[in-house]
């Protein structure tokens, strides 16, 4: 996988968590994923396209992060994953997939972007668009853990 595909994604997560919810994330050692099990509780999954590439990312949150998320970012949050926070994981997805979008063109890739999808529960899947390795890259905070992943094709 092309690792200037990987950082300005994880770039972009760690400066939206900063800005949006005053909220720092600790990148820990990125891995290959060998399941389609999430490691949280939500996530939001979108497809890209490039005349390169295509591939995916998901943004996977643990509920108890994801909670504090939206109390960083509005002041106040449910008391558990619902429809709000649902909503809030899917337009964190969209606005890292725009910043990395950014960076990316300034790279010399262009991508297409989809709307996100968002899923929720315990032990959800997440299929991801591609037919490549599945790199893992967990975040660690004192809320819990957000995960992203990436897969494109070779």
């Amino acid at each position: 996988m092309n690792v200037e595909f990987i950082n300005p994604f994880l770039s972009s997560m760690l400066n939206v968590m900063s800005t949006m919810a005053q909220m720092e994330l600790t990148p820990e050692k990125p891995r290959l994923k060998k399941n389609e099990v999430a490691a949280g509780d939500v996530s939001g999954l979108i497809g890209m396209v490039s005349e390169q590439t295509k591939g995916s990312l998901s943004i996977t949150f643990d509920g108890p992060l994801a909670l504090a998320t939206m109390k960083g970012m509005v002041g106040e949050a449910p008391d558990e994953v619902n429809d709000e926070i649902t909503d809030l994981v899917g337009e964190i997805t969209n606005m890292v997939t725009g910043g990395a979008k950014r960076m990316l063109s300034e790279k010399g890739f262009e991508f297409d972007m989809a709307t996100p999808m968002v899923v929720s529960g315990k032990d959800h899947t997440i299929k991801h668009k591609a037919d490549g390795p599945i790199v893992i890259i967990p975040l660690s905070s004192p809320h819990g853990k957000a995960y992203i992943e990436f897969s494109f094709d070779k």
